[in-house]
């Protein structure tokens, strides 16, 4: 890529260093959307071995780039994020995916129709390391941080983008029994 379309596209993606999610870290600050993707990131390449069929650089790919769309919108936690809210993110960032040199678009284009679709494995794993990896870290949090609905969703979050594999199901429900702990400790 020229140099200054790097530049471009790295001041565009740093956005999401001080784009906050709705979730806060151990620490006590809340998490950026880049520590987020960062660490789905780190999930998918943890998990090479697990996979031995799926292009596991292809779902770092994925996991590295889920996320750009709030670059331009900020993050909306899924449980109030409407259609709306979908389509509005989906046209910044198709429009600045078609700003981008190739072979960068083309494979950006690809790699989010991939993941729309959720019909390979490589989008299924992506789709359930997203759902984790937001459960972990507010099982990672204080307790004062959730809000009400989190007590019941972090016990059922991506469940169903998980239950396609066997490993991620037990992941899954591995990460369950560390909310179920912590909610038990808060009794």
């Amino acid at each position: 890529m020229e140099v200054h379309a790097l530049l471009e596209a790295l001041h565009v993606a740093e956005r999401l260093k001080d784009a906050t999610r709705h979730c806060y870290t151990s620490g006590g600050r809340r998490e950026s959307v880049a520590e987020h993707s960062w660490r789905i990131t780190l999930m998918a390449f943890f998990m090479r071995d697990e996979f031995p069929g799926a292009d596991m650089d292809r779902v770092i790919r994925m996991c590295l780039i889920h996320d750009l769309g709030e670059c331009f919108t900020g993050d909306i936690p899924s449980f109030d994020k409407t259609a709306a809210d979908e389509a509005r993110e989906e046209q910044l960032l198709s429009e600045w995916v078609e700003a981008l040199p190739e072979p960068y678009r083309a494979e950006m284009r690809e790699l989010y129709a991939e993941m729309a679709a959720r019909e390979t494995t490589e989008a299924k794993i992506y789709k359930a390391l997203d759902s984790l990896e937001a459960v972990i870290q507010h099982n990672e949090s204080d307790l004062s941080t959730w809000t009400e609905n989190e007590y019941s969703l972090n016990l059922t979050y991506g469940e169903d983008k998980a239950a396609f594999s066997p490993y991620l199901t037990a992941l899954r429900r591995a990460v369950r029994e560390d909310t179920e702990r912590k909610l038990t400790a808060k009794a």
